[in-house]
């Protein structure tokens, strides 16, 4: 039956391209003259309302309201992106009441989750909406296939935005005079970055980019998994085939994926080769088996057909009807000078060729690592894959060079001024976190509540031993809990893959003394035997159903089980041997079939190996993971976190088994939990301050890429952020920060550093009220209604700086750009009046108070140093709301009159911490040591400076086109 009121939606909204319009007026214009009645609203209300599951029409306007609510770029909408006042805007424009837009808000949330972030340069706008829309074949083509694969529609059009954001900051493909762009997009390790760079391929040879060279890691396993991913989801089956009849099986002799279990149905199909239906070919230099290894064809292969032979490539006439390349090239000595020798050999028109240059994992092998101190004559010498890369983009002056990584702190350290390396000098983009990624606060409680390290944590101390049993059973178990899962109803395509990771040492000889291990210790196991069951018994009870997700189906008891705990082991036995050791030796220990999992229909092994598990390998279905080997860089570590991704429908079982006292050197030892903790908390500090300085002040960016170096921290000094030989000198001087939480962890440990300290904030604990007054604060907005008691008190601007400026750190360049912020701002116009001091009352049973030098008795917090010298959290979530509320920050909430009755327009608010370390010694008097404390503050600057002035940052770093440091200073005008 034809459903006449969905294609007639269909039809308005098709006319909808540049935003919404007034939907009765083009509805009454584009129905039928049969059904006057599908212009009425009513029914689509009664429509809405009433839909069940997969009802098209709710889905059709679920794309379209999604997609409209995510712009970025809205010329009919002033409000902003991912907001209730941008959907308000939109119902405006459409005109519809409010009983239909109450059916729709409900239908079809507003999408709140924050988009990519991005610093850049100004551009040249050519990349418009409408642009986008008039060639979009393949962009069209890739999105269709990730919403067969499921990919909800905020997901899309999230990923539409963020390639959007790139592919416009590229140079025009038709513009006359050649310039190449140099960009960089940081993702998250594990996280999907190879989707966006898909949808960026497909949106530039759209917009008329006809050569695409992919460099695809340092390995032919990774290079051939992005081949086959290009291949399934971008390319489609017609281009592969090119021409050949998929039913001759004589004539599919050599055609790729014959033998791929996925092979056609799961690739993406245009429906005949695009160049009979009216577009162009997409020609692949390379194959999944084959890397570059020459031009089969001939340098004719790259020689661009021109539809008007005296215009060049670039222009219109001939780039729109031309065939794009495409190339997926391991980042190889050999495979680049060979590309680079035939591209030579094809000559001028190379300067025609608009070329995009895809570096995946790019802060890996392609940055210059040389020492500059070392040059001769001041000549730059290269590593041999940063100067292949360099003559790349020198042969290809319409190149457009953009990395991915998730690991962005060597390529941001590049020297700005080498004009031939890589620097993102025109644009870096960090990309959201996904939804349903799990990644670092699903492992560490990063402020003071939580429960992901409970969850998924198991540390490995010297009391524990090595807990490597434990961690085989919690395999076992895992993947039996998986075949129960699979058993009620929940997809099998998750649980397809069953791995554990066992990471210990870069030592391939250790490997296989590991593997041996692993091997025997599971032969012993007896998970056929009564010893076994209890184990697992025992395992289960305490563990895996304490903290299983509720929306998940969970075993009553382990009997229920039993018989999938049989299935597991035989599925993990399979080939005789449990364990796959991957060291990286040569390239076969890649090939080995039961690690192939795009062709093996159950890859469910313990896989032991390094640094080749590490960058760029993705190991499918990991749920457990055993980690105890150590680094010192923060970057490298980082990549070793294959525990991070996408863990549909067990999430809940994922376990880290992790070293918190492992060995390194003669005497010492490390955290690697904390280490990676430490990482976490640098990495969101970056993206965070990206975040910050993304907006625009008066139209302009606030920050180029050249300045974000010193956005970068490192705060474990055994734990440097990228390799030394990645590193130039950076450092931040200032960061004006009003209304944002600052929050310092770099405390002394010294008894005669911290009674300093203490005898420096006594006119402040002095200045206390001593009854404590109850604070609240509620806000829809804020998400959170908290409340608690706290002494409270009021401090003069000038006085605060004193003490904060008589303050002793271990880390002082942690705090110290906060501190010369507050220090001039008076001098330059953003005057602070006073500040809220607000002591908090802890509110536990335990809670324990003393005097500190005479002070009033004060409420003690319980902390710990995380990271050497530094705590983890000083705050209290709960105890923030407030703050930011006196200072400005947030809106009134709820109005709670004692609150309010506290903010002022140049106050600030400053949350003060009397933190012990350990069970404090208090005097018969109440007294306490004020050696043993430790006065940690949180402060929020007043919001109100910042109105109408922007933020400032201000840099020193170190940039070859300087003959000296330089100071960067971005004043207000």
């Amino acid at each position: 039956m034809t459903d006449h009121l969905f294609n007639l939606h269909g039809d308005v909204l098709a006319a909808m391209r540049r935003g919404p319009k007034a939907f009765a007026k083009l509805a009454f214009v584009l129905s039928d003259a049969d059904e006057p009645a599908n212009t009425y609203v009513g029914h689509f209300h009664d429509r809405i309302v009433g839909a069940g599951p997969g009802d098209e029409l709710t889905a059709l306007w679920h794309r379209t309201l999604t997609a409209w609510d995510l712009a970025e770029q809205a010329d009919w909408s002033d409000a902003p992106a991912r907001t209730d006042a941008r959907r308000a805007d939109i119902y405006d424009r459409l005109g519809f009441g409010p009983d239909l837009r109450k059916a729709l808000d409900e239908a079809v949330p507003v999408f709140k989750e924050p988009g990519a972030t991005v610093i850049s340069k100004e551009f040249t706008s050519w990349y418009s909406r409408d642009t986008a829309a008039a060639r979009a074949f393949y962009w069209n083509s890739y999105e269709q296939m990730l919403r067969r694969k499921g990919w909800s529609d905020a997901a899309v059009a999230s990923l539409d935005e963020a390639s959007h954001a790139v592919v416009e900051r590229l140079s025009d493909p038709t513009r006359p005079e050649a310039y190449g762009a140099r960009g960089l997009v940081v993702g998250y390790v594990q996280s999907g970055k190879t989707a966006n760079f898909t949808g960026v391929t497909a949106k530039a040879i759209d917009a008329g980019y006809r050569l695409v060279i992919v460099l695809g890691g340092t390995l032919n396993l990774l290079r051939d998994q992005t081949q086959r991913r290009l291949d399934m989801e971008l390319i489609g089956r017609e281009n592969i085939l090119r021409g050949v009849d998929p039913s001759d099986t004589d004539a599919l002799v050599g055609v790729d994926y014959q033998d791929d279990e996925d092979w056609p149905e799961k690739f993406v199909s245009h429906g005949a080769r695009p160049s009979t239906l009216g577009f162009f070919d997409i020609e692949r230099l390379t194959t999944r088996e084959e890397d570059y290894g020459g031009l089969e064809t001939g340098i004719r292969a790259l020689e661009i057909e021109k539809q008007v032979r005296s215009l060049p490539v670039y222009d219109p006439a001939n780039l729109h009807h031309a065939a794009a390349r495409l190339m997926v090239v391991k980042k190889n000595k050999s495979r680049l000078e060979k590309l680079i020798k035939d591209l030579k050999k094809i000559g001028p028109i190379l300067a025609e060729i608009p070329t995009l240059i895809i570096d995946d994992e790019s802060d890996q092998a392609s940055v210059n690592t040389t020492d500059p101190k070392k040059w001769e004559d001041g000549k730059v010498e290269r590593k041999a894959i940063n100067g292949l890369i360099s003559q790349l983009l020198g042969l290809l002056p319409r190149a457009q060079y953009v990395g991915y990584t998730a690991t962005p702190f060597a390529n941001v350290f590049v020297d700005p001024g080498d004009e031939e390396d890589i620097f993102p000098r025109d644009f870096l983009i960090s990309l959201p976190r996904p939804t349903g990624y799990m990644g670092v606060r699903d492992f560490h409680d990063l402020d003071a509540e939580g429960t992901a390290e409970e969850t998924h944590v198991r540390g490995i101390y010297d009391s524990t031993g090595d807990r490597l049993q434990e961690a085989l059973d919690s395999f076992v178990l895992t993947g039996a809990l998986k075949l129960y899962r699979a058993d009620r109803g929940l997809p099998e395509g998750p649980f397809r893959h069953h791995t554990m990771l066992v990471h210990e040492s870069v030592r391939q000889q250790e490997h296989g003394t590991l593997a041996l291990r692993i091997n025997s210790m599971w032969h012993r196991s007896a998970y056929t035997g009564p010893e076994g069951h209890r184990r697992l018994a025992d395992l289960l009870e305490a563990d895996f159903r304490k903290h299983a997700d509720e929306d998940l189906p969970v075993p009553s008891s382990y009997e229920e089980l039993k018989p999938y705990v049989s299935r597991a082991r035989q599925l993990i036995n399979s080939g005789g041997e449990p364990v796959i050791i991957v060291n990286g030796a040569t390239e076969r220990d890649y090939e080995q079939p039961e690690l192939d999992f795009d062709r093996t229909p159950h890859v469910w092994k313990i896989l032991v190996g390094g640094t080749k598990l590490a960058r760029g390998f993705t190991v499918e279905g990991l749920t457990v993971t055993y980690y105890r080997r150590t680094t010192q860089q923060a970057d490298s570590m980082m990549q070793m976190g294959r525990w991070f991704g996408f863990r549909p429908n067990y999430r809940d079982l994922v376990r880290l088994y992790i070293g918190r006292e492992v060995p390194m050197g003669k005497k010492k030892t490390v955290d690697l939990y904390e280490a990676f903790e430490a990482i976490c908390r640098d990495e969101e500090t970056f993206r965070a301050q990206l975040t910050r300085y993304s907006a625009l002040v008066d139209g302009k960016p606030q920050v180029t890429p050249a300045q974000i170096p010193p956005l970068v921290s490192q705060h474990l000094s055994w734990l440097r952020p990228a390799a030394r030989n990645k590193m130039f000198n950076a450092e931040l001087v200032e960061i004006r920060s009003p209304g944002q939480w600052v929050e310092p962890t770099a405390y002394p440990t010294s008894a005669a550093d911290l009674r300093h300290n203490a005898e420096v904030w006594l006119p402040v604990l002095n200045a206390l009220d001593a009854a404590p007054v109850t604070l609240q604060y509620s806000s829809g907005t804020y998400g959170r209604a908290d409340s608690y008691e706290a002494l409270i008190g009021t401090v003069d601007h000038g006085t605060l700086l004193g003490i904060l400026c008589d303050l002793r750190w271990a880390v002082p360049s942690q705090f110290s750009p906060h501190l010369e912020y507050l220090a001039s701002a008076d001098a330059t116009g953003h005057e602070i009046d006073d500040w809220l001091v607000i002591l908090p009352q802890q509110s536990s049973t335990r809670r324990v108070e003393a005097r500190v030098l005479g002070s009033h008795p004060l409420s003690l917090a319980r902390r710990t140093r995380r990271r050497g010298d530094l705590f983890g959290a000083i705050s209290e979530p709960k105890h923030r709301g407030v703050a930011l509320r006196v200072a400005g920050a947030l809106d009134a909430g709820d109005g709670n009159p004692e609150v309010e009755s506290l903010v002022r327009g140049r106050r600030g608010a400053l949350v003060l911490y009397p933190v012990v370390e350990e069970e404090p010694r208090i005097s018969p008097q109440g007294n306490i040591d004020a050696g043993d404390v430790v006065m940690a503050a949180c402060l929020v600057a007043p919001a109100s400076i910042s109105a109408g002035r922007g933020a400032l940052v201000r840099f020193r770093a170190i940039d070859s086109t300087r003959s000296a440091l330089a100071v960067i200073d971005r004043e207000d005008s």
